[in-house]
């Protein structure tokens, strides 16, 4: 039996954030592209957000039966919208200049269609999922 206290909390290596340009649109002074910081999340968070998307749909004729279904497109935004350290997405002031009333809506109206797509692509990346194209191309069907 190994030592087991490299498993303790205490002694595991921190995911740190990451710093990446998610579009040329949104510019400093100098028109350099600005920065997001984004994180990963817990398996916790991510349990949350994969519960908070799935809903029961009746079966067609059989009463009182029911099927799980996953909304793939609210899991893209609810994570996009975890993961989102800055800008602050919850900031009420950037949510009233683009018209929407949640992070999750933010994040779909301040990005293109295609930056959108690279940008959650790149947070399955940095959350450690493998097969992040299969979630994303399911999102965009």
């Amino acid at each position: 039996m190994g030592n087991l206290t490299a498993f303790l909390a205490q002694n595991a290596k921190q995911v740190e954030n990451v710093k990446l340009v998610v579009s040329d649109r949104f510019t400093d002074e100098d028109g350099k592209p600005l920065e997001w910081e984004v994180r990963c999340i817990s398996s916790r968070e991510d349990e949350t957000l994969r519960r908070d998307c799935q809903y029961r749909v009746q079966l067609p004729g059989k009463r009182g039966s029911f099927r799980q279904e996953f909304d793939n497109v609210l899991y893209l935004a609810k994570l996009a919208a975890a993961c989102t350290v800055y800008p602050n997405l919850n900031d009420a002031e950037l949510q009233d200049s683009y018209g929407v009333k949640c992070a999750e809506e933010l994040i779909s109206a301040m990005l293109t269609p295609g930056e959108y797509t690279n940008y959650t692509e790149k947070l399955f990346d940095i959350c450690g999922f493998s097969d992040a194209p299969d979630l994303v191309e399911q999102a965009k069907n």
